[in-house]
């Protein structure tokens, strides 16, 4: 299986293309490694490893105005791959796209990155615009 950790240049190039005023919403999800893959050789799970990116990359989350809004623990996959499972489900809210941009090329950021690298099997991260709630679900 191909894992998905970052995203190709080309890639990152659309994405930033695709400006537009208020906020994002990036849904996350995450399979980690069993053991953590670091370069360095440093040993810890997958768990851990996710869970010192989070830690260390917070405070430039939070000055951004970045937000959790929504969290959820993967249980069962009912359309899609049977083997597909998640460690981590969440859906992160950025104000701007320009937020987005300044938290991955802030140096705290960037120093904590290499716990997600090395936890992350693979991943997928969606851009949504936020649409409001309600009873529907088709529009």
């Amino acid at each position: 299986m191909i894992g998905y950790v970052d995203p190709d240049r080309e890639t990152f190039r659309a994405f930033r293309e695709m400006d537009r005023p208020g906020p994002l919403h990036m849904l996350n999800l995450v399979r980690l490694h069993e053991r953590a893959h670091y370069e360095d050789g440093c040993s810890a799970t997958g768990a851990e490893a996710y869970a010192a990116y989070g830690r260390e990359s917070a405070p430039v989350f939070e000055r951004l105005g970045g937000r959790i809004v929504w969290r959820g623990s993967f249980e069962f996959m009912l359309i899609g791959p049977r083997e597909e499972r998640w460690d981590a489900c969440f859906i992160a809210e950025y104000p701007s796209l320009g937020a987005f941009v300044e938290m991955i090329r802030d140096p705290i950021y960037r120093a904590a990155v290499k716990h997600r690298q090395a936890a992350v099997e693979t991943s997928r991260l969606i851009r949504c615009a936020p649409l409001d709630v309600g009873a529907g679900f088709a529009g």
